[in-house]
């Protein structure tokens, strides 16, 4: 492997999908890392909580000397046989613990030892998502948005992944941004969803900065991802291009969305339990919008929605067993969702640009950035 050279580089990481190997603690990596990290673990997580007591109580110099009795003759062949193999499939990546020092040098002269040179990234994990917070705040202030609004079920998501240039806030959330939108995926945590929308738009900028970027219309939360307080004002305030659909096909999206797709999922998924677990979801959704759905409603779409998973778990492909769930998303769309959309929009100070179906969208796009799209 050709010697190369530490970086602090992190715009060039980013950009290219530099495979990145963090060699932090597993509890620190589950916490947060980057799109392209690979936790490779130079400490497990009881090692790092020994060494880091002792560096507490005692000084650094005991705690690196406790850190070399730790790496037993065994454990230190596992984990040059682990880096080494990322070195191999990687030749182009890069190692990184929390600061860039002590564990990233350990791994690298270990490395070294072996025959292997390995660059590490100066400033570690935390210098880079330092850069990425601050490149986030500056995109949004230096791209050009184009925000895809539209009530619940009119399909924007679908719309904003027929358009060029976009950011996919709710792909990147794992969840479709409603109550109902949890999916059988588990949702990433927060540093991670932050930094890979950071990492998108940064992207952006690279190589498209003079073309606008689309974004999805989105509240606060994601499920339990938060939106920056940035992005919220951002999407509050930005010029709008409202996509429209008759009640009908949303209810019939909703439903392919939400029950048709996603039931199957939790079958493979969860086996035997799959069933219960979809229930669970489906109506511990609705519970948390009891209060705001009011107590007459709730108990009407609660038995709607028993009726449909009951059907449901007898047959899978009795399409009479959807009656039950149109229904029940009917109320939920005309009697709380669209409301509320109203409501919220009457409060943004943004000027809606056009509206549409989402072909009369595309088109009306094509015509009026021709210049900046093609």
């Amino acid at each position: 492997m050709s010697s190369r050279v530490n970086t602090r580089n992190y715009e060039y990481l980013f950009v290219n999908d530099i495979p990145l190997m963090d060699v932090r603690a597993p509890v620190e990596f589950n916490k947060g890392s980057f799109p392209c990290a690979h936790n490779v673990p130079l400490l497990d997580d009881e090692q790092r909580r020994l060494i880091g007591t002792k560096y507490t109580q005692a000084n650094e110099q005991e705690a690196i000397q406790l850190g070399l009795t730790l790496a037993t003759p065994n454990i230190r062949k596992q984990r040059l046989e682990d880096w080494n193999q990322f070195c191999n499939h990687h030749p182009d990546g890069y190692l990184f613990c929390f600061r860039g020092g002590l564990r990233s040098k350990t791994t690298q002269q270990w490395l070294k030892e072996t025959g292997t040179q390995y660059p590490l990234i100066e400033g570690g994990y935390k210098a880079m998502r330092r850069f990425l917070i601050d490149e986030f705040e500056q995109n949004l202030k230096r791209l050009e948005f184009l925000v895809i609004a539209g009530p619940t079920g009119s399909g924007k998501t679908d719309l904003l992944k027929k358009l060029p240039y976009y950011v996919d806030l709710e792909g990147r959330a794992k969840h479709r941004g409603s109550a109902f939108g949890r999916t059988v995926d588990c949702q990433p945590t927060q540093i991670d969803w932050e930094n890979s929308i950071s990492v998108d738009l940064l992207k952006h900028h690279f190589h498209h900065k003079n073309r606008p970027i689309f974004i999805e219309d989105e509240s606060r939360l994601i499920g339990r991802i938060y939106l920056p307080v940035s992005l919220q004002k951002l999407l509050a305030s930005t010029s709008s291009i409202e996509l429209a659909k008759p009640l009908t096909e949303r209810i019939e999206l909703i439903r392919k969305d939400y029950i048709e797709i996603e039931y199957p999922k939790y079958l493979s998924t969860f086996g035997d339990q799959g069933h219960i677990m979809f229930k669970n979801q489906v109506l511990g959704n609705l519970q948390r919008i009891k209060k705001r759905l009011g107590g007459v409603r709730y108990e009407q779409v609660y038995a709607l929605f028993e009726e449909g998973l009951k059907r449901l778990e007898k047959n899978t492909t009795d399409k009479n067993g959807y009656v039950s769930f149109e229904q029940a998303i009917h109320t939920l769309l005309t009697q709380y969702y669209d409301p509320m959309y109203k409501y919220q929009e009457s409060k943004k100070p943004s000027t809606i640009l056009f509206k549409g179906n989402e072909q009369e969208i595309i088109e009306w796009i094509k015509h009026q950035y021709s210049n900046t799209l093609s």
